[in-house]
C-alpha cells in the first residue's frame, strides 16, 4: 500500500507536496488542496475532472477515439468486431445502419464478472492452491524422515530373513541327511536281496561244474535243470538324488521345495518322500456310469465335492448332479449365451465363461461379472493352487492364440510364445483345454495342434506330447480335455480313439485307458481320491467314473 493511502499518514498535494489534499482530479488521478485547483486546470484541458478527494475514483474514464483525437469513445459497435465509437463516429456514413452499446453497460457487467472472480480466486482457488502447497511441504520435510524409517525396516527385515534361512537351510541339511539315509537303505535292502539270490546260483553252478568233470552217469542222468528258479530277474532299482528348485528359489525368496527322491523299478516310481505313492492299475475299472440325461452334447466337468460335480453341455444351462445323476442345481448363463467352459475357485464358487466374452462367478447364489475380453474371446480354463484363474483364448480373427493368468479380475501374467518367438498353440479356434499340474506347470491340450503343450509356471517351454505310435490307435492324436493327478501325472482325452492317455510329469507315455466303453471322451476332472470323471460328447449325456489307481 503507498504511503499516501495508509492510515499511518495525511494525504498531502501532489502539487505544493506540502497542503493537506482537499480535492482529485479524476482524469489525471492527482491530489489537489484547494489554492493548487486552478494551478491544475490552467492548460486549458477541458477534461479535467475536479472531484472531492472522498469521491476520487467515481468517475468514468472512457478511451479517447482513433478517428477525432478529442472526442472520447462511450460506445461500442455491434456489428464491427472490437470497434469503438464516439457520438462522431456513429453519425459517420461508414457506420450507417450499425447497432451500438454503450459502453457504461459493458463496463457496469464485467466489473461484476471481475468482482465475482475475485471473490472466488479469494475464497475459492487460492486457499486450496495453499492447502496443497501446505501439503507438499509437509511432506517434502517428512521425506527424509520416512525413508530413513523404511531403510531401518529393510535392514530388519534383512537381519529376520537372514534368520529364517540359517534355519530352513539348517533343516533342509537335516531333510537331506534323512533322505541319505533312506536312500542308502533302499540300496543296501535290493543288494541284500540279490546277494541272497546270488548265493544259491553260485552254489548250483559250482554243482554243474563237478558233474560236467564227473564221469558217473547216475550223477549226470538224475540231475533236474533249476535254471527256471533263477530266470525271473530282479527288478532294476534306480534312486535319483534330490534337487533344488532354484527357480522357486529366486521366485518366492522364502520357499524352498522338498526334495524329492525317486526310486524307480521299471516305469513305476517309489517317492521316498510321501508314503502315499499310488501305482496305476493294470485294468482301470469302470465304477459307475452317471446318466445326466442331457441329450446335448457334454463337454466341461468338475468336481465340487466327492459326491457332486458341476457339468456344462455347450448350452445356457450348468447343472450341478450328484454322483446318481440326481440333479441339485440348475444356472441358467447372465447373458443367456452358451457356456464355454466352467471351474470352481477355492470357496467352492463356479465359475463359468460363456459366449458373450466375459467370466462370471456364482457366489451365494448370484450371478457377477469378473473379467471382460475386448478383442478376444475366452475359451477354457482353470482355477490354480493360488486361486488365480488360467483362461485359454483366441483374438477375434482366430488369428492368435493364447494363455493369460488372472488374480480376480487383474491380469498378471500373458503366455503365447517360445523362447524363439513362435506360438506355443495352433493359431485358430480350436479347444484349447487348461490345467494345473502339482508342480505348478501349465498343461494345455492343443485340439487344433494334437499336441499337449506343457510350459513352467514362468511361461517357458518344457515339452509336448504328440500321441503314442499303437497298432490298435489308428486315428490322429486330437485331444479336447486335460487334468491332472495327486501324483502330477497327466491326463489327456484321445476323443477320436475313444480312450485315455496316461503321461508323467515329464511328458513320458505310461498307459492308456481303454477298456471302460468310452465314446468320444471330452472334458475330464479327478476329484479328490483321484477318482476320474469323463464326459462323453455324445448325445447320451453319460459321464463315466473310472478308478485307475490302486
Amino acid at each position: 500500500m503507498e504511503p499516501r493511502s495508509s492510515a499511518q499518514d495525511v494525504h498531502r498535494c501532489d502539487l505544493c507536496e506540502t497542503a493537506i489534499v482537499h480535492s482529485y482530479c479524476d482524469f489525471c488521478h492527482v491530489n489537489l488542496c484547494k489554492p493548487c485547483i486552478g494551478e491544475h486546470i490552467t492548460d486549458g484541458y477541458d477534461q479535467h475532472k475536479i472531484v472531492p478527494f472522498q469521491q476520487r475514483r467515481s468517475t468514468f474514464i472512457n478511451p479517447k477515439c482513433e478517428t477525432h483525437p478529442f472526442k472520447h469513445c462511450k460506445f461500442k459497435c455491434k456489428n464491427c468486431e472490437n470497434i469503438l465509437v464516439c457520438s462522431t463516429c456513429m453519425a459517420s456514413e461508414q457506420n450507417g445502419g450499425h447497432r451500438f452499446e454503450e459502453l457504461l453497460d459493458i463496463y457496469k457487467t464485467k466489473k461484476e464478472t471481475i468482482k465475482n472472480d475475485a471473490k472466488e480466486l479469494e475464497n475459492c482457488f487460492f486457499p486450496s492452491y495453499e492447502e496443497i502447497a501446505l501439503n507438499m511441504d509437509n511432506q517434502l520435510s517428512n521425506v527424509d524422515g520416512g525413508y530413513e524409517k523404511i531403510t531401518t525396516e529393510i535392514s530388519k527385515q534383512g537381519e529376520q530373513w537372514h534368520r529364517e534361512i540359517d534355519v530352513i537351510i539348517n533343516r533342509m541339511k537335516t531333510e537331506i541327511n534323512e533322505i541319505k539315509k533312506k536312500h542308502r537303505d533302499v540300496l543296501q535292502k535290493h543288494l541284500d536281496e540279490i546277494r541272497q539270490t546270488q548265493s544259491p546260483i553260485k552254489q548250483t553252478l559250482q554243482a554243474l561244474r563237478d558233474i560236467q568233470e564227473s564221469t558217473e552217469v547216475f550223477r549226470t542222468i538224475e540231475y533236474i535243470s533249476k535254471v527256471k528258479d533263477f530266470s525271473k530277474r530282479p527288478h532294476m532299482v534306480q534312486v535319483s538324488l534330490p534337487t533344488l528348485d532354484h527357480e522357486k528359489l529366486y521366485s518366492f525368496f522364502r520357499h524352498f521345495t522338498s526334495f524329492s527322491t525317486d526310486t524307480k523299478e521299471n516305469t513305476s516310481s517309489l517317492n521316498l518322500q510321501n508314503t502315499s505313492v499310488r501305482e496305476l492299475l493294470d485294468e482301470p475299472e469302470l465304477v459307475r456310469t452317471i446318466t445326466t440325461g442331457q441329450h446335448q452334447y457334454l463337454r466341461s466337468v468338475t468336481c465340487l465335492e466327492d459326491d457332486m460335480i458341476w457339468v456344462g453341455d455347450g448350452t445356457d444351462n450348468i447343472h450341478c448332479f450328484t454322483i446318481n445323476g440326481t440333479i441339485l442345481q440348475k444356472i441358467k448363463t447372465k447373458s443367456g449365451k452358451r457356456t464355454r467352459d466352467i471351474a470352481v475357485d477355492s470357496s467352492g464358487n463356479l465359475l463359468f465363461a460363456d459366449e458373450s466374452k466375459k467370466v462370471y462367478q456364482v457366489k451365494n447364489g448370484h450371478t457377477e461379472e469378473l473379467i471382460t475380453f475386448p478383442g478376444w474371446v475366452p475359451c477354457q480354463m482353470c482355477v490354480t493352487s493360488t486361486d488365480d484363474l488360467l483362461v485359454t483364448m483366441h483374438n477375434d480373427d482366430y488369428t492368435q492364440s493364447k494363455v493369460v493368468r488372472y488374480s480376480r479380475s487383474r491380469e498378471k501374467q500373458i503366455i503365447q510364445f517360445d523362447g524363439e518367438g513362435k506360438p506355443l498353440y495352433s493359431e485358430n479356434g480350436y479347444i484349447k483345454y487348461i490345467t494345473e499340474n502339482k508342480n505348478r506347470d501349465i498343461c494345455v491340450a492343443d485340439y487344433g495342434a494334437g499336441a499337449v503343450v506343457v510350459v513352467n509356471q514362468d511361461g517357458k517351454l518344457k515339452w509336448r506330447y504328440t500321441g503314442h505310435p499303437s497298432v490298435t490307435k489308428n486315428k490322429p492324436f486330437k485331444p479336447p480335455g486335460i487334468t491332472t493327478d495327486s501324483q502330477s501325472r497327466v491326463l489327456t482325452a484321445g476323443t477320436d480313439n475313444h480312450c485315455i492317455h496316461i503321461l508323467d510329469q515329464n511328458g513320458q507315455f505310461l498307459r492308456y485307458i481303454d477298456n471302460c466303453d468310452l465314446e468320444y471322451p471330452w472334458g475330464l476332472c479327478v476329484d479328490n481320491d483321484d477318482t476320474l470323471f469323463v464326459c462323453e460328447f455324445n448325445s447320451k449325456g453319460n459321464i463315466k467314473k473310472i478308478k485307475y489307481l490302486k
